[in-house]
Protein backbone atom coordinates (compact mmCIF):
# COMPACT_ATOMS: atom_id res chain seq x y z
CA UNK A 1 0.00 0.00 0.00
CA UNK A 2 1.34 3.17 -0.82
CA UNK A 3 2.40 5.45 2.01
CA UNK A 4 -0.10 8.60 0.91
CA UNK A 5 -3.15 5.89 1.12
CA UNK A 6 -2.43 4.69 4.49
CA UNK A 7 -2.65 8.15 5.34
CA UNK A 8 -6.09 9.15 4.12
CA UNK A 9 -7.14 5.89 5.71
CA UNK A 10 -6.11 6.78 8.96
CA UNK A 11 -7.39 10.13 8.67
CA UNK A 12 -10.51 9.40 6.97
CA UNK A 13 -11.69 7.29 10.49
CA UNK A 14 -9.96 10.08 12.53
CA UNK A 15 -12.06 13.10 11.36
CA UNK A 16 -15.27 10.69 11.09
CA UNK A 17 -14.60 9.60 14.59
CA UNK A 18 -14.19 13.44 15.70
CA UNK A 19 -17.28 14.14 14.12
CA UNK A 20 -19.02 11.68 15.88
CA UNK A 21 -17.48 12.43 19.01
CA UNK A 22 -18.86 16.14 18.33
CA UNK A 23 -22.19 15.24 17.44
CA UNK A 24 -22.47 13.16 20.73
CA UNK A 25 -21.27 15.94 22.93
CA UNK A 26 -23.14 18.85 20.77
CA UNK A 27 -26.76 16.60 21.54
CA UNK A 28 -25.51 16.09 25.54
CA UNK A 29 -25.28 19.63 25.77
CA UNK A 30 -28.44 20.86 23.69
CA UNK A 31 -30.61 18.31 25.69
CA UNK A 32 -29.15 19.20 29.37
CA UNK A 33 -29.50 22.90 27.93
CA UNK A 34 -33.33 22.68 28.31
CA UNK A 35 -32.91 21.17 31.45
CA UNK A 36 -34.08 23.17 34.26
CA UNK A 37 -33.58 20.96 36.94
CA UNK A 38 -29.90 20.23 36.39
CA UNK A 39 -26.77 22.83 37.92
CA UNK A 40 -24.81 24.11 35.11
CA UNK A 41 -24.37 27.34 34.10
CA UNK A 42 -26.27 26.27 30.40
CA UNK A 43 -22.68 28.60 29.00
CA UNK A 44 -21.61 26.78 25.79
CA UNK A 45 -17.50 28.47 26.46
CA UNK A 46 -16.65 24.73 27.42
CA UNK A 47 -17.36 23.29 24.43
CA UNK A 48 -16.40 26.47 21.79
CA UNK A 49 -12.87 26.32 24.12
CA UNK A 50 -12.08 22.74 23.22
CA UNK A 51 -13.68 21.53 19.87
CA UNK A 52 -13.44 24.67 17.53
CA UNK A 53 -10.80 27.32 16.71
CA UNK A 54 -12.92 30.44 18.26
CA UNK A 55 -10.86 33.62 19.66
CA UNK A 56 -12.01 35.41 22.44
CA UNK A 57 -14.45 37.69 21.23
CA UNK A 58 -16.30 35.09 19.50
CA UNK A 59 -16.28 32.82 22.84
CA UNK A 60 -18.04 35.92 24.87
CA UNK A 61 -20.21 36.41 22.01
CA UNK A 62 -21.22 32.39 21.63
CA UNK A 63 -21.08 30.89 24.81
CA UNK A 64 -24.83 31.69 25.69
CA UNK A 65 -26.29 31.77 22.32
CA UNK A 66 -26.98 28.50 21.94
CA UNK A 67 -28.40 28.86 18.24
CA UNK A 68 -25.38 30.90 17.01
CA UNK A 69 -23.23 28.32 19.25
CA UNK A 70 -24.43 25.33 17.30
CA UNK A 71 -24.28 26.86 13.55
CA UNK A 72 -20.46 27.99 14.27
CA UNK A 73 -19.23 24.28 15.75
CA UNK A 74 -21.32 22.38 13.40
CA UNK A 75 -21.67 25.03 10.14
CA UNK A 76 -19.33 27.53 10.49
CA UNK A 77 -16.08 27.09 7.24
CA UNK A 78 -14.47 30.07 9.49
CA UNK A 79 -14.43 27.09 12.29
CA UNK A 80 -11.40 24.87 10.74
CA UNK A 81 -12.85 22.07 13.29
CA UNK A 82 -16.52 22.51 12.37
CA UNK A 83 -18.14 19.59 11.20
CA UNK A 84 -18.35 20.92 7.85
CA UNK A 85 -14.68 21.41 7.65
CA UNK A 86 -14.37 18.18 9.51
CA UNK A 87 -16.36 16.13 7.16
CA UNK A 88 -15.17 18.15 3.78
CA UNK A 89 -11.69 16.87 4.93
CA UNK A 90 -12.96 13.65 5.09
CA UNK A 91 -14.97 13.44 1.83
CA UNK A 92 -10.70 14.44 0.43
CA UNK A 93 -9.39 11.43 2.07
CA UNK A 94 -11.47 8.98 1.38
CA UNK A 95 -11.52 10.04 -2.64
CA UNK A 96 -7.88 9.91 -2.22
CA UNK A 97 -8.37 5.98 -1.19
CA UNK A 98 -10.88 4.69 -3.34
CA UNK A 99 -9.44 1.67 -4.67
CA UNK A 100 -9.52 0.86 -0.99
CA UNK A 101 -12.45 1.39 0.31
CA UNK A 102 -15.48 -0.31 -0.74
CA UNK A 103 -18.31 1.93 -3.21
CA UNK A 104 -20.89 1.46 0.18
CA UNK A 105 -18.47 3.55 1.68
CA UNK A 106 -17.70 6.37 -0.29
CA UNK A 107 -21.01 6.86 -1.01
CA UNK A 108 -22.54 6.82 2.41
CA UNK A 109 -19.15 9.37 3.59
CA UNK A 110 -20.42 11.56 -0.04
CA UNK A 111 -24.31 11.78 1.42
CA UNK A 112 -22.81 13.08 4.82
CA UNK A 113 -21.06 15.59 2.80
CA UNK A 114 -23.62 16.96 1.21
CA UNK A 115 -26.18 16.51 3.74
CA UNK A 116 -24.35 19.05 5.73
CA UNK A 117 -23.98 21.09 2.78
CA UNK A 118 -27.24 21.31 1.96
CA UNK A 119 -29.08 24.18 1.34
CA UNK A 120 -31.22 25.67 4.56
CA UNK A 121 -28.70 23.05 7.01
CA UNK A 122 -27.14 26.16 9.22
CA UNK A 123 -31.29 27.86 9.73
CA UNK A 124 -32.63 24.04 10.73
CA UNK A 125 -29.71 24.55 13.55
CA UNK A 126 -31.20 27.31 14.84
CA UNK A 127 -34.66 26.15 15.38
CA UNK A 128 -36.18 25.26 18.47
CA UNK A 129 -35.97 21.78 17.65
CA UNK A 130 -32.26 21.50 16.29
CA UNK A 131 -31.51 18.46 18.14
CA UNK A 132 -33.69 16.35 15.20
CA UNK A 133 -30.88 17.85 12.98
CA UNK A 134 -28.48 16.74 15.48
CA UNK A 135 -30.10 13.43 15.69
CA UNK A 136 -30.60 12.49 11.84
CA UNK A 137 -25.88 13.47 11.61
CA UNK A 138 -25.65 10.74 14.24
CA UNK A 139 -27.59 8.38 12.80
CA UNK A 140 -25.68 9.03 9.41
CA UNK A 141 -22.24 8.69 10.70
CA UNK A 142 -23.39 5.06 12.71
CA UNK A 143 -24.92 4.31 9.70
CA UNK A 144 -21.13 4.75 8.08
CA UNK A 145 -19.50 2.73 10.82
CA UNK A 146 -22.38 -0.02 10.18
CA UNK A 147 -21.18 0.66 6.37
CA UNK A 148 -17.17 0.31 6.60
CA UNK A 149 -17.68 -2.59 9.53
CA UNK A 150 -20.06 -4.46 7.00
CA UNK A 151 -18.30 -3.93 3.40
CA UNK A 152 -14.68 -3.48 4.05
CA UNK A 153 -12.14 -6.29 3.69
CA UNK A 154 -10.34 -7.08 6.55
CA UNK A 155 -6.93 -5.44 5.14
CA UNK A 156 -3.93 -3.62 5.88
CA UNK A 157 -6.44 -0.33 5.20
CA UNK A 158 -8.77 -1.54 7.38
CA UNK A 159 -6.18 -1.52 10.34
CA UNK A 160 -5.10 1.56 9.68
CA UNK A 161 -8.67 2.97 9.55
CA UNK A 162 -8.77 1.53 12.89
CA UNK A 163 -5.94 3.17 14.54
CA UNK A 164 -6.98 6.70 13.30
CA UNK A 165 -10.80 5.93 14.88
CA UNK A 166 -9.66 4.70 18.38
CA UNK A 167 -6.85 7.03 18.65
CA UNK A 168 -8.97 9.70 18.02
CA UNK A 169 -11.80 8.14 20.59
CA UNK A 170 -8.44 7.63 23.32
CA UNK A 171 -7.86 11.40 22.88
CA UNK A 172 -11.64 12.45 23.20
CA UNK A 173 -11.89 10.56 26.40
CA UNK A 174 -9.03 11.57 28.16
CA UNK A 175 -10.02 15.27 27.07
CA UNK A 176 -13.44 15.18 28.18
CA UNK A 177 -12.37 13.91 31.54
CA UNK A 178 -9.54 15.81 31.69
CA UNK A 179 -12.48 18.58 31.79
CA UNK A 180 -14.56 17.52 34.68
CA UNK A 181 -11.13 16.21 37.16
CA UNK A 182 -9.95 19.66 36.89
CA UNK A 183 -13.11 21.58 37.82
CA UNK A 184 -12.31 19.53 41.14
CA UNK A 185 -8.53 20.13 41.62
CA UNK A 186 -8.04 16.81 40.14
CA UNK A 187 -9.29 15.38 43.87
CA UNK A 188 -10.37 11.47 43.59
CA UNK A 189 -11.54 12.01 47.19
CA UNK A 190 -14.15 14.60 45.91
CA UNK A 191 -17.16 12.21 45.83
CA UNK A 192 -19.12 14.27 43.35
CA UNK A 193 -23.30 13.58 43.43
CA UNK A 194 -23.46 11.51 39.92
CA UNK A 195 -25.54 13.94 38.40
CA UNK A 196 -22.38 15.90 38.20
CA UNK A 197 -20.72 12.77 36.48
CA UNK A 198 -23.81 12.38 34.26
CA UNK A 199 -23.36 14.90 31.27
CA UNK A 200 -19.35 13.40 31.01
CA UNK A 201 -21.08 9.88 31.34
CA UNK A 202 -23.88 11.06 28.19
CA UNK A 203 -20.59 12.68 26.01
CA UNK A 204 -19.24 9.26 25.57
CA UNK A 205 -21.94 6.69 25.54
CA UNK A 206 -21.37 5.33 29.42
CA UNK A 207 -24.05 6.37 31.59
CA UNK A 208 -26.60 3.06 31.33
CA UNK A 209 -23.31 1.08 31.60
CA UNK A 210 -22.56 2.95 34.82
CA UNK A 211 -25.60 2.38 36.27
CA UNK A 212 -25.62 -1.29 35.42
CA UNK A 213 -22.04 -1.86 36.27
CA UNK A 214 -20.96 0.39 39.68
CA UNK A 215 -23.45 -0.11 42.44
CA UNK A 216 -21.54 1.41 45.71
CA UNK A 217 -21.86 5.52 45.82
CA UNK A 218 -18.30 6.43 45.28
CA UNK A 219 -19.19 8.17 41.94
CA UNK A 220 -15.90 9.92 41.62
CA UNK A 221 -13.66 7.11 41.58
CA UNK A 222 -16.26 4.61 39.88
CA UNK A 223 -16.40 6.89 37.00
CA UNK A 224 -12.46 7.50 36.67
CA UNK A 225 -11.99 3.57 36.58
CA UNK A 226 -14.87 3.37 33.92
CA UNK A 227 -13.51 6.03 31.90
CA UNK A 228 -9.76 4.41 32.30
CA UNK A 229 -9.37 1.12 33.09
CA UNK A 230 -13.25 -0.69 32.12
CA UNK A 231 -12.24 -2.83 29.22
CA UNK A 232 -15.83 -3.52 28.27
CA UNK A 233 -16.34 -0.03 27.82
CA UNK A 234 -16.09 1.40 24.30
CA UNK A 235 -14.45 4.85 24.70
CA UNK A 236 -12.04 3.60 28.07
CA UNK A 237 -8.21 4.30 27.54
CA UNK A 238 -7.92 0.37 27.91
CA UNK A 239 -10.36 -0.56 25.23
CA UNK A 240 -8.98 2.11 22.91
CA UNK A 241 -5.37 0.89 23.78
CA UNK A 242 -6.30 -2.91 23.43
CA UNK A 243 -7.78 -2.07 19.64
CA UNK A 244 -4.51 0.10 18.71
CA UNK A 245 -2.42 -2.65 20.19
CA UNK A 246 -4.64 -5.13 17.87
CA UNK A 247 -4.62 -3.71 14.35
CA UNK A 248 -1.03 -2.10 15.24
CA UNK A 249 0.23 -5.28 15.55
CA UNK A 250 -1.97 -6.37 11.88
CA UNK A 251 0.35 -3.37 10.16
CA UNK A 252 3.82 -3.38 11.47
CA UNK A 253 3.63 -7.42 11.28
CA UNK A 254 3.03 -6.63 7.42
CA UNK A 255 5.96 -3.68 7.36
CA UNK A 256 8.63 -5.10 9.47
CA UNK A 257 11.21 -2.16 9.69
CA UNK A 258 13.57 -0.57 11.64
CA UNK A 259 10.49 2.58 12.46
CA UNK A 260 7.83 0.09 12.84
CA UNK A 261 9.85 -1.79 15.93
CA UNK A 262 10.65 1.64 17.61
CA UNK A 263 7.03 1.73 17.22
CA UNK A 264 5.80 -1.01 18.80
CA UNK A 265 8.54 -0.60 21.99
CA UNK A 266 7.14 2.87 22.25
CA UNK A 267 3.21 1.33 22.06
CA UNK A 268 3.75 -1.16 24.26
CA UNK A 269 5.41 1.11 27.10
CA UNK A 270 2.17 3.43 26.69
CA UNK A 271 -0.20 0.71 26.41
CA UNK A 272 1.18 -0.78 29.75
CA UNK A 273 0.89 2.21 31.85
CA UNK A 274 -3.27 1.73 31.12
CA UNK A 275 -3.19 -2.21 30.97
CA UNK A 276 -1.21 -2.24 34.48
CA UNK A 277 -2.70 0.56 36.01
CA UNK A 278 -5.31 1.10 38.88
CA UNK A 279 -7.08 3.44 40.88
CA UNK A 280 -4.51 3.58 43.70
CA UNK A 281 -1.77 3.68 41.71
CA UNK A 282 -3.65 7.13 39.58
CA UNK A 283 -3.96 8.58 43.27
CA UNK A 284 -0.23 8.44 44.01
CA UNK A 285 0.99 9.99 40.63
CA UNK A 286 -2.03 12.07 40.44
CA UNK A 287 -4.86 12.12 38.24
CA UNK A 288 -3.20 15.08 36.44
CA UNK A 289 0.12 13.99 35.89
CA UNK A 290 -1.47 10.57 34.50
CA UNK A 291 -3.88 12.62 32.10
CA UNK A 292 -1.11 14.90 31.06
CA UNK A 293 1.39 11.89 30.79
CA UNK A 294 -0.79 9.79 28.67
CA UNK A 295 -1.82 12.98 26.30
CA UNK A 296 2.25 13.43 25.81
CA UNK A 297 2.26 9.60 24.63
CA UNK A 298 -0.19 9.60 22.29
CA UNK A 299 0.70 13.10 20.33
CA UNK A 300 4.08 10.96 20.12
CA UNK A 301 2.59 7.65 19.21
CA UNK A 302 0.87 9.89 16.41
CA UNK A 303 3.97 10.84 15.40
CA UNK A 304 5.94 7.62 15.15
CA UNK A 305 3.14 6.54 13.16
CA UNK A 306 3.39 8.82 10.71
CA UNK A 307 7.12 8.87 10.61
CA UNK A 308 7.05 4.84 10.13
CA UNK A 309 3.94 4.42 7.30
CA UNK A 310 3.12 8.06 6.43
CA UNK A 311 4.27 9.71 3.29
CA UNK A 312 5.00 13.56 4.82
CA UNK A 313 6.56 12.62 7.76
Amino acid sequence: MLSRIADSLYWLDRYMERTDNILLILRTEYVLSLDEGTERSNSWQPVLEHFTTANRAQLDALSMNTPEALAFVVADTGNQNSLRALLTRARENARGAQDQITKEVWEQVNHIYHSIHADGFEDGLKDRDAVRLLDGMTEMTTLYRGVASGTMPRSIGWSFMNIGKHTERCMTTLDLTDRYLRAMDYDLEDQKDILYWRQLLLSLSGYELHLKSYRNGQHTRNVVDQVFFNRHFTRSLRYTLDKIGHYLKDVTDANPTQESEVLNRFFGRMHSRVRYADLDLIGEVTPEAFIRQMRDDLLRFTNLLAQAFFSYA
